[in-house]
């Protein structure tokens, strides 16, 4: 049998060992990266999809909520302020805003819809 001559063998231990290091260098840089990104995202101070998606359904009960209880006031003040008059006839448009009664705005109807005197 032939020997192999002893430059193989270094060729070889030398690839090895560059391959070994290359993907050192590899699991290094990406640490690297991936530590620049964090933080670059810490100073743009970002907010992370759990956190936004909780807030988002705060939003949207809080807004439910806040117009049910628009039209529950508006219900309320319905029943509590008499619709004013409105003018009929040939002066009606010099009046741009109607008055108030002279009862005052939380004077409470009796039950025929009428204002108190």
């Amino acid at each position: 049998m032939t020997e192999r001559p002893r430059f193989f063998d270094d060729l070889a231990g030398l690839a090895g060992g560059a391959l070994s290091a290359a993907s050192g260098l590899r699991d290094e840089i990406s640490a690297l990266v991936r530590a620049r990104v964090d933080e670059a995202i810490r100073r743009l101070d970002l907010v992370r999809r759990e956190e936004f998606d909780a807030v988002m359904e705060l939003a949207v009960r809080a807004r439910a909520e806040s117009e049910a209880l628009a039209s529950r006031v508006a219900h309320f003040e319905d029943m509590v302020i008499p619709a004013a008059p409105r003018p009929v006839g040939p002066d009606a448009g010099a009046s741009a805003t109607p008055s108030a009664p002279a009862s005052g705005p939380l004077a409470v109807p009796d039950q025929d819809g009428n204002a108190p005197i």
